[in-house]
């Protein structure tokens, strides 16, 4: 990926075109011009069979300027950049700034094209292109342009598991401004293949990470709270933020938090844990996936060192849904 500056001091990403796409698309090209030109060339011969020899050879040696080398010209200037054989490849002419192309740069690559490609069979250009580091070939430098990729393919996703229901909106008070891309890359590459991993060394890599997170954050990760879910909440609230910031507040969201405010602690969570196990269909594909744990942070249990066994919610080990956070033996 070649990385460009425009005047503006904006960095283009853009990705140059390799040698066998650029030499199909211009195969191509010469391939529709060859045939246009043999096209045209018939029809005159036969118009002016009563021509003399000199202006018979004057109108060869002008339709060959025109198909030839006025037609590609005229391709990329209307096109910007685009002939038939490069939108077939998925390519495009572009400025050294990302721009589009002009009738300057496509002038340029067309007489000097004559040379590089069509007297001496396109080993000029082929040699130009590996010597360059974008793959540009003399026309491309002297012109100033370069020939990229438009059709990128896209990267297939992982899907990112929600957070625990008993974990939403726990971390909306986090300050997220100091963590860097890097470590939300790592972290989201975690949740996507974490059902992939070892037991023990996604649980290794899940503590790794959170801690890296909170230290970043400047807020330890609660107690009892699994680190996988700690990262798939922390990252959650990331994307709210910046859906919040791109779209506005949500139409059935509380005005106590478009205001900002903190939202309200629940009373009791064990109870709220108790719900959502018996809520069907996406809460319970959540918990099935994450699993609270047996004693919720913040509970009454919690606070108090033990639960009443007439108030507990734990779930006997043989009945309890599967979850990739289990800590290891």
């Amino acid at each position: 990926m070649s990385e460009l500056v425009t005047g503006e001091a904006v960095a283009l990403e853009l990705r140059p075109a390799r040698l066998p796409s650029r030499a199909l698309a211009v195969l191509l090209d010469l391939v529709v011009a060859v045939a246009v030109y043999v096209a045209v060339t018939i029809a005159i011969v036969v118009s002016t069979a009563s021509l003399d020899e000199a202006a018979q050879t004057a109108l060869s040696i002008a339709t060959f300027v025109l198909v030839l080398v006025g037609g590609p010209i005229a391709v990329e200037t209307l096109s910007h950049g685009r002939s038939l054989g490069k939108v077939a490849c998925g390519l495009r002419v572009v400025r050294d700034d990302g721009g589009p192309i002009r009738f300057r740069h496509a002038l340029v690559r067309g007489l000097i094209g004559v040379i590089e490609i069509l007297m001496t069979f396109g080993v000029v250009a082929c040699i130009a292109s590996f010597v360059s580091a974008r793959g540009r070939r003399l026309g491309d430098v002297f012109a100033g342009t370069l020939v990229v990729r438009e059709r990128i393919p896209v990267a297939r996703t992982g899907f990112v598991p929600p957070p625990p229901p008993w974990l939403a909106g726990r971390f909306s008070g986090l300050d997220l401004s100091a963590v860097p891309d890097g470590l939300w890359l790592a972290v989201r590459q975690y949740l996507t293949r974490m059902q992939q991993l070892d037991p023990q060394v996604g649980w290794s890599m899940a503590e790794r990470l959170a801690s890296d997170l909170a230290g970043r954050t400047g807020v330890p990760v609660p107690q009892g709270v699994p680190p996988a879910a700690y990262l798939a909440a922390v990252v959650h609230e990331r994307q709210s933020r910046e859906a919040r910031r791109a779209f506005g507040s949500a139409p059935g969201s509380s005005t106590a938090s478009a205001a900002g405010a903190p939202p309200a602690v629940e009373a009791d969570p064990a109870a709220h844990a108790d719900s959502v196990t018996e809520t069907p269909s996406a809460a319970g594909a959540t918990s099935a996936v994450y699993g609270p744990p047996v004693v919720p942070p913040g509970s009454a249990a919690d606070s108090s060192g033990g639960a009443r066994p007439e108030e507990s919610h734990e779930v006997p080990a043989g009945d309890r849904p599967g979850t990739g956070f289990v800590p290891p033996a």
